[in-house]
């Protein structure tokens, strides 16, 4: 199997059974913030518009590119569309030109024309929205390969069924606005980014370690920062407390856990992989490779000049006048406030916004108390967000239903909070339409139910962890009373059940009955000790 990066998460799989496209991404995203890094505009995109298969894993922006999919793939290729229970994916896609499509189900395999098979396994657990990540496995009969994407899988034995694997494709560094946004001190900041760069790239290798690739190939991000106001961000010295660590940075990190079997993978980086599980990697010249490495802010400099004319053109295609922003949210989202009994419940306060241009500042306050939205009248508040209005005024009036997916992303807003974390602040504003608002509150009914549980040392916990779903048997720890999940780095106090992250999650702790029937019942969960990883 020949595999081109086209950058970023983009992916040219060269199968025995035919040609797949993967997210494809070129123009900047989430209001010109995010560009594709390294600079990957040399990739010619006649070499594999009229490829037999494209797959798209998600609707963020720096996957699904809408300009670059309109005007260069043929609308002849088969979509291979991930499982979500929310189809806009598909709607894109269809307002696009694109007609043919495999519809895909979660963690089955699909058998495609000239003996290719396929796996996709959808993650959409209410906090990365109804239409959140997916990865993909491909099988050629000879190689394997996992495209894991931005995906952070909850279930993993459906692609070991499918054999070892030969090639993985693994994010290491998350798309996030947390801790850049906020107005913490220095020494917390530094802090914050400090625990945020590590846990990233622990996670990326805990994933390594649990597929078992023979070979691993860093991709999907970083993004980098070429305007102005969001040049900083960039890492540009190898700065510990930076929450964007490069490729370099996270194959140094793989090779200090003991793992030798990384590689560089830039666009236009080409791997073939053999049946045998090796790797021919053809790489980019040295030249090249030297001045990302090694002369980081002259490159970027030199490619902000590139691409600054479509940042420009970006912003200036913005919304220039006022409109009555207040009546629109209130018609808008007054409606989902109504329906969204369960999320208004877990944030059980309300969030101040700030919308600022030259003229001053509009402030409009979010209860969740009193389901409405109304001028801001001095009311106590757990979560502020400060936006210029251009941008508060292109969302109200394309009724953006995910606000993580055009502006939180951008990092183009200032935040404070009173309160820890609550997860369920941001799932509202991922969900600003009816169906999705009604998907999200009937993932929040259904797990009120029954709970799966496992043992913990002298406790009986529940299996999944109350954060995302992630199978505590495979990815908590337990040191000293603290259960940490591996996933995402959620801690919870085994004593209490407390999240010791944020305020949103609550962990079901109990302590391990030792009469008879309590015994009896306890002993059906799977056992684990303290101190090591949670197994069954």
């Amino acid at each position: 199997m020949r595999i081109t990066s086209l950058g970023h998460a983009g992916l040219l799989l060269e199968t025995a059974g035919g040609r797949i496209v993967c997210d494809p991404w070129f123009n900047p995203a989430f209001y010109e913030s995010w560009i594709p890094f390294p600079d990957n505009s040399g990739i010619d995109p006649r070499e594999f518009a009229d490829a037999e298969y494209l797959y798209v894993s998600h609707l963020h922006r720096d996957h699904f590119d809408a300009k670059f999919l309109r005007e260069h793939m043929s609308k002849d290729t088969t979509v291979l569309l991930p499982d979500y229970p929310v189809p806009e994916l598909r709607h894109e896609l269809e307002s696009l030109g694109f007609r043919n499509f495999v519809q895909t189900r979660n963690n089955e395999v699909v058998e495609l024309d000239g003996g290719l098979r396929i796996l996709t396994n959808a993650l959409t657990k209410p906090a990365k929205s109804p239409v959140g990540d997916s990865g993909l496995v491909v099988d050629d009969g000879r190689v394997r390969i996992y495209n894991q994407n931005d995906s952070r899988p909850v279930e993993t034995v459906p692609i070991a069924q499918l054999g070892p694997l030969h090639g993985h494709f693994v994010q290491f560094t998350g798309a996030n606005w947390y801790p850049v946004v906020y107005d913490f001190a220095d020494e917390e900041m530094a802090a914050v980014g400090r625990r945020k760069r590590y846990n990233g790239m622990a996670r990326a290798v805990n994933f390594i370690e649990q597929y078992g690739a023979a070979q691993i190939f860093p991709f999907a991000g970083p993004t980098t920062f070429l305007d102005d106001d969001l040049f900083d961000l960039n890492d540009l010295a190898d700065d510990d407390t930076n929450v964007f660590p490069d490729q370099f940075v996270f194959l140094r990190f793989m090779q200090e856990q003991g793992h030798q079997h990384g590689h560089l993978f830039l666009p236009g980086t080409v791997v073939t992989l053999a049946p045998d599980g090796t790797a021919d990697v053809e790489q980019v010249p040295e030249a090249e490779i030297a001045r990302i490495r090694d002369d980081r802010r002259g490159y970027l400099l030199d490619y902000k000049h590139k691409v600054q004319p479509l940042i420009d053109a970006g912003k200036a295609a913005l919304p220039a006048d006022r409109s009555d922003l207040l009546g629109q949210l209130q018609e808008w989202v007054e409606p989902l406030l109504a329906i969204a009994g369960n999320i208004c419940a877990e944030i059980n306060g309300r969030v101040l916004l700030e919308v600022v241009d030259d003229d001053g500042c509009e402030q409009m306050i979010f209860d969740f108390l009193d389901r409405r939205i109304a001028r801001y009248a001095g009311e106590e508040w757990r979560d502020r967000f400060r936006v210029a209005r251009p941008l508060v005024e292109d969302l109200v009036r394309r009724r953006v239903a995910d606000w993580a997916n055009e502006l939180f992303l951008s990092c183009r807003f200032e935040a404070s909070r009173k309160d820890g974390y609550n997860e369920f602040v941001f799932t509202f504003f991922q969900c600003l339409s009816t169906e999705r608002m009604t998907f999200v509150e009937s993932c929040f009914e259904e797990s009120a139910g029954s709970k799966d549980f496992a043992r913990a040392g002298d406790r009986v916990i529940q299996r999944k962890c109350p954060h995302m779903d992630a199978d505590l048997v495979a990815f908590g720890t337990v040191d000293d009373g603290i259960l940490t999940c591996q996933m995402h780095g959620w801690e919870f106090d085994l004593a209490t059940g407390k999240c010791l992250v944020g305020d949103g999650r609550r962990l079901i702790s109990r302590p391990l009955r030792t009469d008879a029937e309590g015994a009896a019942a306890d002993a059906a969960h799977p056992a684990v000790d303290d101190g090591t990883e949670l197994s069954g």
